[in-house]
This record gives C-alpha cells, structure tokens and sequence, in this order.
C-alpha cells in the first residue's frame, strides 16, 4: 500500500512540476507581448496581465507543493538545528501537523472563495470566471496536504533521485568525463 501512494504521489509531484514549469513559460512569454503591444503597437492588449496573474497562482501555489515534497521551500532551522535530535524529529512533527492545519485551512477555504467567485467574470476576459484565477489557491493546498501525509506516515522523499534531478545530471556528467 505504502508504494502505492508513494508512486501515486510521485506522479502528483511530476505533474506539479510540469504546471509549474509550463505556467512560468507561458508567462515569461506573455509578459514581453503585453510590453510589445503596448510601447511598440502602441495599442495594449487587455488580456496578458490577467492571463499572467492566473499563471503566477498556478505557479506559486502548485510549485511550492511540489517543492514542500522535494523540501526545497525556504525553511528557518536556526532554533531546530540546535535542539537535541530527540526534539529536532518532536519539532519536526509538529511542522508537519501544523502545515497540515494551514493546508487544510486554505484548501476549504480557498474552494469556497472559488465556488462564490463563480458567477463573476475577469473584467477584461468576460469568458473567465473569477473562481477559475483563485482555483491554483485550493488546488495546491489540497496536492501539499497529500505530501504531508505521505510525509508523517511514510517519511520524506527528499533524499530520492526523483527530488534531485540536478544532482542525478551532475553525477552523470561527472561519470562521462571518467
């Protein structure tokens, strides 16, 4: 069973990456066409900032639970660091209890600001509905409480080849200059 749901969460954690990394390009393609139409065009088009706040969600909020998974997010350990390891694995626990609170907290909450945003529409892309630029918020949440469980009731992932990609390409680079 354990395999199971790691393997189910090690496809979460691949689709995470590749929205997070597909929403960044599309908006660092995005961003330059807005400033294009508007100071060489000198007519600005309505729809790159908004498509590119609803990028920014999908990326921040789907990446940073891609990266809780491969604990790479920014985490203050100065306090942890010098505590007996008996209380670094206790402290460590009560992280995970805690995110697992605020996880749930902005994943319930967060569907309900998307269910009644809904009905109304991104006011220079009438066909968008509101509830669909917050739906990152909610989303990410829910993918970032699955990592926790998986992390209290498995361990971490951190330390597999899947997390560490780079260093899996500086390995092998290093084995072909041998």
């Amino acid at each position: 069973m354990k395999q199971q749901y790691v393997a189910a969460m090690d496809r979460l954690y691949l689709a995470s990456i590749w929205f997070a990394g597909i929403a960044i390009t599309l908006m660092s393609l995005i961003i330059p066409w807005g400033v294009f139409t508007r100071y060489v065009l000198g007519t600005g088009s309505q729809w790159p900032e908004p498509i590119a706040i609803l990028l920014m969600m999908v990326f921040t909020f789907i990446g940073a639970a891609a990266a809780y998974r491969a604990n790479s997010h920014i985490a203050v350990t100065m306090l942890t660091d010098r505590l007996p390891p008996a209380l670094a694995k206790s402290s460590a626990v009560v992280v995970d209890l805690l995110m697992l609170v605020a996880c749930g907290f902005v994943a319930w909450y967060g569907w309900k600001l998307c269910a009644g945003t809904m009905s109304q529409s991104v006011s220079e892309l009438p066909w968008l509905p509101v509830g669909v630029t917050y739906a990152s918020l909610p989303i990410g949440a829910a993918i970032t409480l699955l990592f926790i469980v998986e992390h209290l009731l498995i361990g971490s992932q951190a330390h597999r080849a899947l997390m560490r990609f780079e260093e899996g390409i500086a390995d092998t680079a290093h084995e072909g200059a041998r």
